[in-house]
């Protein structure tokens, strides 16, 4: 199929891609995101995997949805906001990230099992 890109959890291509939407169980029952370049990926799960976790996480991310469509839609507004002639939105943007990760970073701190 051409625009989809399989991503080996276990072995990870050296340019990993920014997810551009949350993950999504396709019809074929794949976990799938769209990243950043507009593609679409499929992640192949390790064969250790415990299926029920991976659908008892899918089924919270999806409960999340309109949630995170909400803060999509005020990043949006942020980005739209401060951009300009003296500050270009993926700088803005790259601003943005950076700063809700360092804001963010102290309360969820890195597990030992974090890649």
């Amino acid at each position: 199929m051409r625009g989809v890109r399989r991503w080996d959890l276990v072995e990870r291509e050296q340019e990993p891609v920014t997810p551009h939407a949350g993950p999504i169980i396709n019809a074929d029952g794949e976990l799938t995101y769209i990243g950043d370049d507009g593609r679409r990926y499929v992640v192949g799960l390790p064969p250790d995997i415990d299926e029920d976790s991976v659908e008892r996480v899918m089924a919270t991310l999806r409960a999340g949805s309109a949630l995170f469509h909400n803060i999509e839609d005020l990043c949006d507004a942020w980005l739209r906001t401060v951009s300009g002639d003296d500050l270009e939105p993926r700088a803005a943007l790259v601003l943005l990230l950076t700063t809700l990760e360092t804001a963010l970073e102290d309360r969820y701190p890195e597990s030992p099992g974090d890649p």
